[in-house]
């Protein structure tokens, strides 16, 4: 059985997972060898150089493994019809994407960005006006494994938790759910809506300018899900025009955001480039699922976090 990384893990990592594997053969290389992975029967990514080319002559593959949460840049029809089970590491993120959420809020909150403009500017003022979380309310679009995570942590600060999905199915740690259809009934009562969702032909331009309407004029919109969420010149418009407060956005459209756009220089926008999932331990928890799924396809046992082709996730 060859197992093919298209990334390098640490050595230490390397080395555990031949440790733990005897019989298996790994190899680890930087960039995707198209012709190691014509004799791989697995392969191990981060979903960016996998083409739907390559699988037609990747005979032997049988499974691959995401190291991360989105698959939209993979050949997802090409590998369906080819019979390949995917894999990816939907959870770990919860951890520091909740944390950094949570950070953006209580900065924009307690008005941490005007006190650093003060400090820079050597000027004594008390003139901030910061707003406490108690008692307000927020909407998560996603309310998955991330969304229940930033959800319990909002609710331990005392904010009313609205979930929005497809279908308005229940989930952890939201006091409220609703369906995408629903969106705008409860849009009026949000003062932070934030979403996490991927990028699917459903949620593709979910959110649109009259949704951004909808919000309180002090409302902050999060976006650390995916950029074609909202099209941009809509959540611009929204900006200049004060329809919402503030807008907190880690994914964009277009990555990298374009030198020169709006979004750099307005006062009410932070611009975050796509590093809310980043940390120490990203690597770690990514590997220890894929560990626990290659003893269980070893055994022939279901495997943990197995996607749905059809629907993308």
């Amino acid at each position: 059985m060859k197992i093919l990384f298209s990334f390098l893990p640490k050595q230490e990592q390397q080395d555990d997972l031949i440790r733990k594997f005897p019989d298996a053969e790994f190899v680890f290389q930087k960039g995707l060898n198209e012709e190691l992975l014509n004799s791989s029967q697995i392969l191990v990514t981060y979903g960016e150089d996998l083409h739907a080319n390559h699988l037609e002559t990747a005979e032997e593959l049988k499974w691959i493994m995401v190291a991360s949460a989105g698959l939209e840049k993979m050949p997802l029809q090409e590998i369906a019809k080819r019979g390949i089970v995917v894999t990816n590491v939907r959870g770990i993120h919860k951890t520091p994407m909740a944390e950094t959420i949570l950070a953006h809020i209580l900065s924009i909150k307690k008005s941490l960005p005007l006190i650093l403009e003060n400090q820079r500017n050597g000027e004594w003022s008390k003139r901030v006006f910061p707003v406490e979380l108690l008692g307000s309310t927020a909407i998560i679009l996603g309310p998955g494994a991330i969304g229940g995570e930033v959800g319990r942590i909002l609710q331990a600060f005392g904010v009313h938790t609205i979930g929005c999905n497809s279908g308005g199915r229940t989930a952890p740690y939201m006091d409220e759910m609703v369906a995408f259809d629903n969106l705008t009934e409860v849009l009026p009562k949000a003062d932070i809506v934030i979403s996490i969702l991927p990028s699917t032909e459903q949620t593709k331009g979910l959110i649109t300018y009259e949704h951004l309407q909808c919000m309180k004029q002090t409302t902050i919109f999060m976006n650390f899900g995916r950029g074609d969420l909202v099209k941009e010149e809509h959540l611009l418009r929204a900006l200049e025009e004060e329809k919402i407060a503030y807008a907190v956005l880690d994914v964009f459209e277009k990555e990298p955001l374009a030198e020169g756009h709006p979004f750099w220089n307005m006062n009410n926008v932070v611009v975050s480039p796509h590093v809310s999932s980043h940390s120490s331990q990203y690597l770690v928890r990514a590997l220890q699922i894929f560990s626990r799924n290659l003893e269980a396809w070893v055994e022939q046992k279901p495997l943990e976090n197995e996607i749905e082709l059809n629907k993308g996730y």
